[in-house]
């Protein structure tokens, strides 16, 4: 008679799959919660101490680390094996369905504590799903209920599991143990874990970390990638919905609208005052702040109206109904905000019923970001705008005055969000002209200074790194830009500062660079 262990942490449909096995002459083997979630359904089961003689120990942390269960898994065919399992009263076990504490479950929760957490840190059913995967010839192992039917249907067709099945079960409980344990190796290395940490020359807090391990599950397959004959995916944390948020409105997002939503709110989150950005094809084309959001989509939307159609929409505040009102004319693709008062939720199902809504209350905190190359990724750590100890300094004759100053500082934090060559033109907390993703500096400025036509004039300008050369201040100048902000350090920089003088410019070195590529 074939027998089965069972020690699982989910039970979905534990009581069901094991009947159906006793009722193909399967007997049961089980352990602590197992046993009795079994025997409450009325099903005769054998407990894990009496096959191995050892009662469960230490809480029990030890109850199936022994040789009549790992023997009984890990026996092979052969006479050998066959032989010495009989001099010492063993019987081999031929299905073990196993899946493990829930770790990532416990640590996602607030206030987790050290000792909670590593009290959900499985030993003997990784075990258990190693032996059994490590002995696929002879044993099928199951470490999810969604495959509870596959292998009832072929045990119940052919008395017995292919081979080609228990080999992508045995695929399934490796990758299975592997997302276990990257997951408690991650918990464990972040510095806000309780207690202990690695070795600062092992594992040091601001450096790379020696090994990338990613262990992400798919949690949305989408029609199709950046065009419609690419296939894509969203894989993400378990549980996590898009930017970490949840979609309220709307179609599923779709790969371009969460390149573009990402953008988007990456660059609000930038801003302390009530801000809106709007992105189009991951580029942003208006920036503003005002005292309410309501007052600050107009005056992002006036920086670039062609080109926020059809774009998305971030918002570092919780969209109000009065702000929903002045979007519903402008088609968007998706809106992204801390979260959408019912009032605004009404005037969204209403006028713009497509539009998907996402609302983000906790943003992620991310130490790095991550890019593909061909054969490998690159990581860096996330650019959280000027690095400490850097000041500004002025360096043309002309200081530049207090609102001068105030729009800079404004054109500087939009322009690290802007594809590099990256020129921002701003006044009054509201870009009036944005240029970037251009091989020329020049040629960016030219855009930007396109893009603000008129508004150009009293307006200030940033520049995410140096000006190569005078061209990109005259340009701006001559549309009657009034001042600079750059980080300066080029070969150039005194012919680009007498320019700035020659052309009455306040300028400003920031000392830092934030290109965006």
């Amino acid at each position: 008679m074939p027998r089965a262990l069972l020690s699982v942490s989910d039970k979905t449909g534990l009581a069901d799959f094991a009947r159906r096995l006793v009722g193909l002459g399967w007997t049961l083997i089980a352990s602590g919660g197992t046993a009795r979630t079994l025997r409450d359904a009325g099903l005769p089961v054998t407990d894990v101490a009496d096959v191995t003689g050892a009662p469960e120990m230490l809480g029990g942390r030890v109850k199936t680390l022994h040789p009549a269960v790992h023997a009984g898994i890990l026996a092979r065919p052969t006479e050998t094996d066959v032989a010495e399992l009989a001099a010492h009263g063993i019987q081999p076990i031929d299905l073990v369905v196993c899946n493990l504490y829930p770790f990532r479950e416990m640590v996602a929760g607030p206030d987790v504590s050290l000792t909670e957490a590593v009290e959900q840190i499985d030993i003997g059913g990784v075990t258990l799903l190693r032996a059994a995967a490590k002995n696929f010839e002879r044993v099928t192992v199951i470490c999810a209920p969604d495959d509870y039917e596959p292998v009832l249907a072929e045990l119940t067709a052919h008395g017995e599991v292919s081979a080609e099945t228990r080999r992508r079960l045995a695929v399934k409980a490796f990758a299975h143990t592997r997302d276990y344990d990257t997951a408690i190796e991650a918990y464990l290395r972040q510095p806000s874990a309780a207690g202990p940490q690695p070795p600062v020359s092992q594992f040091p807090v601001s450096q790379l970390p020696n090994t990338l391990n990613l262990s992400l599950p798919l949690a949305q397959e989408m029609r199709y990638g950046e065009n419609p004959h690419q296939i894509a995916g969203l894989y993400a944390e378990p549980g996590v919905g898009p930017l970490g948020g949840r979609l309220l409105q709307g179609k599923p997002l779709s790969y371009n609208n969460l390149l573009d939503l990402d953008a988007a709110w990456r660059a609000v989150l930038s801003f302390d005052d009530p801000t809106l950005v709007i992105v189009k094809h991951l580029s942003p084309c208006g920036i503003a702040s005002a005292g309410r959001l309501a007052a600050a989509f107009p005056a992002a939307l006036a920086s670039d109206p062609v080109s926020a159609f059809g774009g998305v929409i971030a918002a570092n505040r919780q969209i109000d109904g009065a702000t929903a009102k002045e979007m519903h004319e402008l088609f968007v693709e998706a809106i992204v905000a801390p979260g959408f008062d019912d009032e605004a939720l009404d005037c969204f199902s209403r006028h713009k019923p497509n539009c998907r809504l996402v609302a983000v209350p906790h943003p992620v905190d991310e130490r790095w970001q991550l890019r593909s190359v061909a054969g490998g990724v690159l990581v860096q750590s996330v650019d959280q705008g000027d690095p400490p100890g850097v000041e500004w300094r002025v360096v043309t004759q002309r200081q530049p005055t207090e609102d001068e100053v105030a729009a800079l500082r404004f054109a500087w934090r939009a322009c690290q969000h802007v594809k590099s060559n990256a020129i921002v033109l701003a006044r009054d907390n509201a870009t009036t002209g944005i240029g970037g993703g251009l091989p020329s500096r020049v040629d960016a400025v030219k855009l930007a200074v396109a893009k603000a036509g008129e508004r150009a004039r009293g307006s200030v300008m940033a520049s995410d790194a140096f000006f190569p050369f005078p061209d990109g201040v005259e340009v701006a100048a001559e549309a009657g830009v009034t001042a600079v902000a750059q980080p300066g350090g080029s070969i150039r920089d005194e012919a680009v500062i007498a320019a700035a003088d020659r052309l009455n410019l306040a300028m400003i070195f920031t000392g830092a660079r934030h290109f965006r590529h």
